[in-house]
């Protein structure tokens, strides 16, 4: 058993750990609008070089989703310098990886290269940006990826619908309500015109950031930069539509059949605020003690303890706009999903009408702390973080000062945002049932 002592000196040990590994950067604007992040860390010869475009599913028509995505793919085909086929013979042959990925809200791409390969970052980068070749056949031939993706994890995947089917009952006006894979019939009806101007829209230099992270001589970097990104044309500033939900006032109740599944689930999902809100990084623990993990309350009250449940999950995320915590749940042998529901709010219950014990609250508080020591240990991690507090929190500092607001969350706070968004009348339920099946 761990003794206050342990605990205590197990605090300290990670405050200082936190003290000591402040992130240092440097900031500023090219003429065109690029706005450029440079961390230095010479203590490893490597060196991440990062774009994060702001545009993600929810920047699309209604009528034709999934541009975002498909982009993270069509980018790769290749560019005027770059030979189609040849993006990932490049990096790999000089000792480097890469990826993308696509959210809602933003479209990322990385390189990790040696450090004597800086150059070569920057420069496929700039690539991507002034000079990607958009034609028929790289569209066709991401759109088979693309369909093959759908397949794998959507529709021939247990349980690889619940999220599609949460959110579209969750938004109502917001885009938000379709995923980041959209729709393979609207892809397969866009024309070629339409995926150029997407690209035209969104993958200029004044809708995105560039980070620099590692190995690096920042003078010298920023004359790289300089020369491969200062003569690329800004882009028209872009306006965005605001989308506001009406509130959820009386109990949502859902249902979708799965043909990949044979033991049903429970979902429970709460619409919550934008990230940047107070209120969000409260939610984030409140999620966290309620069902994140085997330690947590429903996992051991519901798997553990009473063996109702074989398996306990939950999603949190915080978006740009709206966030959602969804709970759920999978039942063991004659539980039915009601019994679950109402397992799952008792537990909800308590953590709104009792503060949690001190004890939970310190092992809360050092979880963040090691998450966030965690987020900063790698220089990819520094990349992603520095793009993302300044693209979709317009706050870089965020990486060194994040955990002060975790740190300044009180029980009494827990208890009262809990009352605020976890209420049954403001809740989807979603009972998820193998096919032909019905909900007890």
């Amino acid at each position: 058993m761990k003794t206050p002592l342990i605990s205590g000196l197990l605090t300290l040990f990670l405050l200082s750990v936190i003290s000591a590994q402040e992130v240092t950067y440097e900031e500023y604007d090219l003429d065109n609008g690029l706005h450029v992040i440079l961390h230095q860390d010479n203590n490893a010869p490597v060196v991440t070089t990062s774009v994060m475009y702001h545009v993600g599913a929810k920047d699309e028509n209604p009528e034709k989703t999934g541009f975002a995505h498909f982009f993270e793919h069509l980018l790769f085909e290749g560019t005027q310098n770059i030979e189609r086929g040849e993006w990932f013979k490049i990096v790999s042959s000089n000792g480097g990886r890469n990826n993308a990925n696509t959210t809602q809200d933003r479209t990322y791409y990385y390189e990790v290269f040696p450090s004597n390969n800086l150059e070569l970052g920057l420069w496929m980068e700039s690539e991507r940006m002034m000079h990607p070749i958009i034609n028929k056949i790289g569209v066709d031939t991401q759109s088979e990826v693309v369909q093959e993706e759908r397949r794998m994890r959507y529709d021939n995947s247990p349980y690889g619908r619940w999220r599609e089917q949460m959110f579209i009952h969750l938004f109502k006006k917001h885009p938000y309500r379709w995923q980041t894979i959209g729709s393979l019939e609207h892809l397969a009806n866009a024309s070629l015109e339409d995926f150029k101007l997407f690209n035209k829209k969104y993958y200029v230099p004044n809708n995105a950031v560039l980070v620099v992270a590692g190995d690096i001589d920042r003078e010298k970097t920023k004359k790289m930069i300089e020369d491969y990104y200062g003569p690329i044309p800004k882009g028209e500033e872009i306006q965005r539509q605001t989308f506001v939900e009406d509130p959820i006032t009386s109990t949502i109740k859902a249902e979708y059949h799965d043909p990949n599944i044979q033991i049903p689930a429970i979902l429970l999902g709460y619409r919550t605020p934008a990230q940047t809100n107070r209120d969000a990084y409260v939610l984030d623990m409140i999620s966290t003690y309620l069902s994140d993990g085997k330690s947590s309350k429903l996992y051991k009250k519901l798997v553990d303890d009473e063996k109702k449940a074989l398996q306990v999950f939950a999603f949190n995320g915080s978006q740009e706009d709206y966030g959602a915590y969804v709970v759920g749940a999978l039942p063991v042998g004659e539980t039915s999903l009601e019994d679950l529901k109402s397992e799952i709010d008792g537990e909800i219950e308590k953590i709104k009408t009792e503060l949690i014990s001190e004890k939970d609250y310190q092992k809360l508080q050092n979880k963040f702390e090691n998450q966030f020591v965690n987020s900063n240990s790698s220089i990819t991690g520094i990349a992603n973080s520095l793009a993302r507090n300044y693209m979709l929190y317009d706050d870089t500092s965020l990486i060194n000062n994040e955990i002060d607001i975790y740190r300044s969350i009180t029980r009494e706070e827990i208890m009262e945002v809990s009352k605020k968004y976890l209420n049954t009348n403001q809740r989807v339920e979603l009972n998820y049932l193998p096919e032909e099946a019905t909900a007890n």
